[in-house]
């Protein structure tokens, strides 16, 4: 296979690098989608949650007698119940290990709590019944006795020394003490440096907010259980509810996923409420099924970031970077998630550097558990946030050593000439233009036109700001990932893959990939990716990784279908499999096998058909063109780009506007420009959103208090300005597609470009730095301290 797929855009209506529409939109847009909810099988039961009123507390006693007694009630189940049937905790097992060596210390999390609760909505307890009302009236009939304990939310709160304690095994509340880098060469080039800026950075906490909430139904079927689940990967969920959480082999466990809408990040792992359904549908011999409402989803789906850094960056004279320290607390909520301590530490390093010369790395997080709602992966998972730390880092060096911003990129830019790099990070980048991006971006920006645009804004009485967003992120790297190919009786072909789209578009941009490189008509491609029976690989869908892990599977797939392919053809056109040529795109719209130098020859859909009704085949020749094939990984790639946002801020109300918004991005090889620019417009929406108004608040004693859109703001139509996208592309050389991975860049840009260009507008009332979010009421107090 040659190390890059060669392709012309032009070549192909359904190729390699065209925008071609979404496959699954006309079903989706015409109502025609299936989501969990929709879901209704036979004999169905509903199951209602109870959960913890209290932030912290230890459970003296739970009476469920008065529900049991309830219409309808089909039974009640206890953290006592689960622990009865042998189920397991679930847990952390990620390799991280603390500064002195040992391994972090993970919590051990019961589907239900059995003897403390440790955040306001806790589950401590379910009931299922024949309607959902009926379990929902239930369910507030079941009777708590818990004794309240102090509560904290705060992580560095939760380090002091006499904060509550929420594990007697974790002391402290500390699961990690996370430290990367040489601390005395840092500190060595901190003392020696000509400047060193300091900033400390507040990274707020998110609710994820997935349009469709969580549901699940969970049935026994046949001795075996099955679980039909919105999530990120069917493979990887049934392996963490066999392994850790039932105790069964694998192949007792099937998960079934259908449309998903949205997930972020956080549908990606196992939750209390799918071993509980799964519980009762074994003990009731029915399927149990729950939908949560969206007031309970913003308690009990896994929130995103939170964390307080001090960033310093160390320079010479000249600007030039010599080192960056990141000193962190990281709030991991009440119990670790399988990926929680990533975000604030590894990622924190791969990322701080993004595409700047930095000598030195130093990472000190300490990552602890407070009263609050569980933290996972959120839509980038700590790559965002490493690029704003630099960029504001950046942004704040350049007013105090007085050199022009953009002047400090370019002199730290990583050039060309410099590739391979390895950063000290300890990743190895394989390619890039930075400076030519930057560039670029200035001048789609239009930067002269800027002073003439402010001098309007304060003729109207407006503060206007100016803010650059460069960025790099290390994406994921690609895990061993399933690309079977099969042709169905029915005429179609489908790809099997153990990625899992959520709202990506896997299928158009995957039918191009095979589109390409076998010739199977685009519009018979189909696509299998929610059914854990039919997979033997999967690392599912997240770190921005998918077209370069399923790309690749779909490439080695094709060539493995085109060498059984010269075998049947050989058979089917009586010649020497050495004689059979294949061209991908032949006349007559499919792939074709002939025989060299002739023009006999048969299409690749054609002889699948003609195997599918052979008898007697001779030894050697294939009885079908189906492949079963797992490809083995690859390293993880580098996207990275510019933003450039313009605001405008009314000093009145201190509200702001983005009102300009372009950015110029390196994604490598596009395979579908709409579907990517579709991917940078959503990351971009989000970033805005926990620029501007997005923040979980938290009271004293633990209470959420945002917990339904009165209280959280999410960014509307009205809230986002037309976003300018244009692709400079410099193919990756990791991976056989040229990929580079664009789902979470659009938070890495957004982020530093928008509250850079907050500080540029308010840096007149001397401002110098402000947190996210930059709500009116911030902003205004800023004005007037300033």
């Amino acid at each position: 296979m040659p190390d890059t797929l060669p392709f012309d855009p032009t070549r192909l209506k359904f190729g390699i690098g065209q925008p071609v529409p979404r496959a699954e939109d006309p079903t989706l847009l015409t109502g025609r989608g299936r989501y969990t909810d929709d879901i209704a099988l036979p004999g169905q039961l509903w199951a209602v949650m109870v959960r913890s009123p209290y932030a912290h507390g230890v459970i003296r006693g739970i009476d469920t007698t008065a529900a049991r007694a309830m219409p309808g009630v089909a039974g009640v189940w206890t953290g006592a119940d689960l622990v009865s049937a042998g189920f397991g905790p679930m847990k952390c097992a990620m390799p991280l290990k603390n500064a002195d060596g040992t391994p972090l210390r993970s919590t051990q999390r019961l589907p239900l709590a059995t003897d403390r609760v440790r955040y306001v909505g806790d589950p401590v307890a379910f009931v299922v019944a024949t309607t959902k009302a009926e379990a929902k009236d239930a369910a507030e009939a079941v009777e708590l006795d818990i004794d309240a304990l102090p509560a904290v939310t705060l992580a560095s709160a939760a380090a002091a020394p006499d904060a509550p304690q929420l594990y007697d095994d974790i002391p402290g509340n500390e699961v990690l003490d996370f430290r990367h880098g040489d601390r005395e060469a840092v500190a060595r080039a901190f003392s020696e440096a000509a400047h060193v800026t300091k900033l400390s950075i507040r990274n707020n906490r998110i609710v994820v907010c997935a349009m469709e909430p969580r549901s699940a139904i969970g049935s026994f079927e046949d001795g075996r259980y099955v679980l039909r689940v919105g999530c990120q990967g069917v493979f990887g969920l049934r392996n963490q509810l066999a392994n850790e959480i039932l105790k069964v082999p694998t192949d007792k466990v099937r998960v079934l996923t259908g449309n998903v809408g949205g997930s972020f990040g956080m549908k990606a792992n196992a939750y209390p409420e799918y071993a509980c359904l799964l519980h009762a549908a074994k003990e009731l011999g029915h399927p149990v099924k729950w939908t949560d409402e969206r007031s309970g989803s913003f308690l009990s789906d896994q929130h995103g970031r939170d964390h307080e850094v001090e960033a310093e960056l160390a320079l010479d004279k000249d600007g030039h970077f010599l080192a960056v320290r990141l000193t962190s607390f990281a709030n991991m909520g009440a119990f670790l998630s399988p990926v929680a301590p990533l975000m604030g530490t590894a990622n924190f390093m791969k990322n701080v550097q993004s595409n700047y010369r930095t000598p030195l790395i130093e990472v000190s997080t300490r990552s602890l558990v407070t009263n609050t709602t569980p933290v996972s992966a959120y839509r980038g998972a700590g790559r965002p946030e490493g690029n704003y730390f630099m960029e504001r880092l950046i942004e704040a060096a350049a007013v105090e050593m007085g050199i022009d911003a953009v002047e400090i990129r370019r002199r730290n830019h990583i050039r060309p000439d410099q590739f391979p790099y390895s950063a000290a990070s300890g990743s190895v980048y394989d390619g890039g233009d930075f400076t030519a991006v930057l560039e670029r971006t200035l001048q789609e920006a239009d930067l002269p036109g800027y002073a003439a645009r402010k001098a309007a804004s304060e003729a109207r009485g407006m503060l206007r700001g100016r803010g650059i967003g460069n960025f790099l992120e290390c994406t994921a790297p690609p895990t061993k990932e399933q690309g079977g190919i099969r042709f169905d009786e029915e005429g179609t072909v489908t790809i099997i893959t153990g990625t899992l789209d959520y709202g990506q578009g896997h299928w158009s941009a995957f039918a191009q990939v095979l589109h390409q490189s076998l010739g199977v008509p685009f519009e018979k491609v189909r696509l299998l990716q929610g059914d854990s029976d039919q997979l033997i690989a999967g690392g599912g869908t997240g770190g921005s990784k998918s077209m370069m892990a399923s790309g690749a599977a779909i490439l080695e797939a094709s060539a493995l279908v085109i060498e059984k392919g010269r075998e049947a053809a050989a058979w089917a056109l009586e010649a020497a499999p050495s004689d059979i040529e294949y061209e991908p795109h032949a006349e007559g719209g499919q792939g074709r096998f002939s025989i060299a130098g002739t023009d006999r020859g048969i299409g690749i859909m054609d002889l699948a058909v003609k195997l599918r009704g052979a008898k007697g085949l001779p030894e050697g020749v294939p009885n079908t063109l189906d492949v079963t094939h797992v490809f083995d990984q690859a390293p993880q790639a580098y996207p990275n780009g510019c933003h450039v946002a313009e605001v405008e801020i009314d000093p009145d109300t201190g509200i702001v506007t983005v009102d300009r918004y372009v950015t110029v991005n390196d994604f490598g090889v596009m395979v579908n420009p709409l579907l990517v620019a579709g991917q940078a417009h959503g990351g971009i929406a989000q970033g805005i959103g926990q620029a501007l108004m997005e923040n979980v608040s938290f009271g004293e004693d633990g209470q959420l208090l945002t917990g339904s859109y009165l209280d959280y703001a999410l960014p509307r139509a009205g809230d986002l300005p037309d976003i300018g996208f244009v692709s400079h592309a410099v193919p990756a050389t990791t991976n056989p597609l040229g990929a580079k991975g664009c789902g979470e860049a659009g938070c890495a840009g957004s982020l530093p470009a928008v509250m850079n260009a907050i500080v540029d507008a308010l840096s007149a009332h001397g401002v110098r730095h402000i947190d996210m979010p930059a709500t009116p009421e911030r902003v205004w107090r800023a004005i007037h301290a300033g």
